[in-house]
């Protein structure tokens, strides 16, 4: 790992510096007491304010026997209570394992379990999901979870294998914690210990939790602060999911870092963005390209979007087109895209927001400052500018290393602190990157990364699959999607339907196969792996 720029972050030329999450909060919370932090549907907060809530959870963590290294999974939706509970959390001292609401059951005890969780956030209800249920009967022991946490308003009567407590239940044993123990406990906080883990499935299927510190963090976010051009009192509608860096670093840190002001929103829709953007003057909105095709799809023209300066794509390949109506149609005059990976702390590059549409959608941009990027061929050599290469990086943005993995750890990061990415492309003479290929299968659907040997692993549990490959194929709307290429165990047992439904109860939405084709047998080459080239044409359609 380079730390020639593991400087401190500091709040400007007049304030401390800053190293850690719980001191970046308390530093807002004196420099700009009235600032607005948090704005929207779900409440106001100013940065004074935030502090006090911050500071109860910090309390309450305690009383509950939380202690520093222990973690502490957040499975629920975009909310200010995800924020002050992370927060809160990290103040404790606490290690954030951030779960997507879009996980099943099983998938969220898995991460659960190999992080060895000691309390998990969540709701008792979103979309329908009961997700207390579905931990418990996921079939999974979770013996080191003792705490689960509602951040909704349920009452949390229902007796499980955990102690749950209500929103309110949590907080109260707090109240007799001496305020002071939440300063001495944010001091003890250490810039190199690991502020979360982010877990990523990996090609193997198995997931895989990417540690990360609270000084990387905040340099790497403070960086692309700069590089995206993010301003102080900026508002920023925080539509990514949490559970992802693009939204809790791009967004909560990000915003903490440039005292911009926070209005989540816990699911995305076309419509209620639009009137959000109007009714709270947003001035920021980032998210996959899908949500601003799902923008200009919805009647926008009644609606007064002058306030919108900053736009971010990522997650997906973007088309020239594209940008040029984000700038033309919704009137957005500044449009930058980005390019990197859970493992990379979420970012390696920034194309700057006023750089040509072509510029913007043929490239993801330059390296962020003090991040170096080489394409080499298959012996590691430099590849010659614009001759294609896999993509490896070292800076601040390399990861500490896989969980419990280091195997794994030592595949990726070689000894000269290079992170092996995975991803092909093409370094210009300027410091732009293209990504042309992927090492491996991996496919996006709608800016979410899957992994076809995790989504196998799942399907070969089905009765009537004898064998499965799957692989992404296009989508008009979502970029790419999965198909299953399925053997089944008997002519009968060839129903597509059946096999995405059944799919719908075991993977999160994006990983469900939108597409089922049948064969006899899968193309497997000498040493048996699947030739996968061979997939894409149409088979016996289902």
């Amino acid at each position: 790992m380079d730390r020639r720029h593991a400087a401190a972050i500091g709040g400007g030329s007049a304030s401390a510096p800053v190293s850690t999450i719980p001191a970046l909060v308390a530093d807002r919370a004196r420099r700009y007491p009235d600032a607005v932090a948090i704005a929207g549907p779900m409440g106001r907060l100013t940065f004074a304010e935030l502090a006090r809530e911050v500071g109860a959870v910090t309390r309450a963590a305690i009383a509950s026997g939380i202690e520093a290294g222990d973690r502490v999974g957040i499975w629920a939706p975009n909310s200010s209570r995800w924020i002050v509970t992370a927060l809160g959390m990290l103040g404790a001292g606490a290690t954030l394992v951030p779960i997507s609401t879009r996980l099943r059951g099983a998938e969220a005890a898995e991460v659960l379990t190999r992080s060895g969780a000691k309390a998990v956030c969540t709701v008792q209800e979103f979309l329908g999901n009961d997700y207390p249920t579905m931990l418990a009967e996921s079939g999974y022991p979770l013996s080191a979870l003792e705490h689960l946490i509602l951040l909704d308003d349920s009452r949390g009567e229902d007796a499980r294998t955990w102690d749950i407590s209500s929103w309110a239940g949590f907080l109260a044993p707090g109240t007799v914690v001496a305020p002071e123990a939440v300063a001495e406990r944010a001091a003890e906080v250490d810039p190199e210990s690991i502020s979360d883990i982010l877990f990523t499935s990996g090609t193997t299927g198995a997931p895989k939790g990417v540690l990360a510190t609270h000084r990387q963090t905040l340099e790497v976010f403070a960086r692309w602060a700069d590089a995206v051009a993010l301003r102080p009192r900026d508002r920023y509608l925080l539509v990514n999911p949490f559970s992802h860096t693009f939204g809790y670093k791009a967004g909560i840190i990000a915003c903490l870092l440039r005292t911009a002001t926070m209005i989540p929103v816990e699911r995305f829709d076309a419509d209620a963005a639009l009137r959000l953007i109007e009714s709270e003057r947003i001035t920021v909105l980032a998210g996959p390209p899908t949500l601003f095709t799902d923008l200009l799809a919805a009647d926008h023209r009644d609606y007064l979007l002058g306030s919108l300066r900053l736009a971010g794509i990522g997650g997906a390949p973007i088309p020239t087109a594209l940008v040029e109506r984000i700038r033309t149609d919704l009137g957005v005059p500044y449009v930058f895209t980005a390019y990197g990976l859970t493992e990379s702390i979420g970012v390696v590059t920034v194309c700057p927001p006023d750089a040509p549409a072509e510029l913007l959608a043929g490239t993801v941009g330059k390296a962020l400052p003090g991040t170096e990027i080489r394409i080499v061929d298959r012996v590691g050599a430099n590849t010659v500018p614009g001759e294609p290469g896999e993509i490896i990086l070292r800076g601040p943005n390399v990861m500490r290393g896989y969980l419990d993995d280091p195997e794994a750890t030592a595949a990726v990061i070689d000894p000269a602190g290079y992170l092996r990415t995975g991803d092909v492309g093409t370094l210009d003479q300027d410091g732009y990157l293209r990504i042309t290929d992927r090492l491996e299968d991996m496919f996006i659907v709608g800016g979410f990364n899957a992994y076809p040997a995790e989504i196998e692993r799942v399907l070969l549990q089905h009765p009537d699959i004898r064998d499965v490959a799957v692989i992404g194929v296009p989508d008009d709307r979502l970029g790419e999607v999965g198909r299953a290429v399925v053997v089944p165990r008997s002519p009968a047992a060839a129903d597509a339907a059946a096999i995405i439904e059944w799919s719908k109860g075991r993977l999160a939405g994006y990983k469900v196969p939108r597409e089922v084709v049948f064969l006899e047998r899968l193309p497997r080459n000498a040493g048996g792996k699947v030739i996968k080239g061979r997939l894409y044409g149409p088979g016996r359609p289902a």
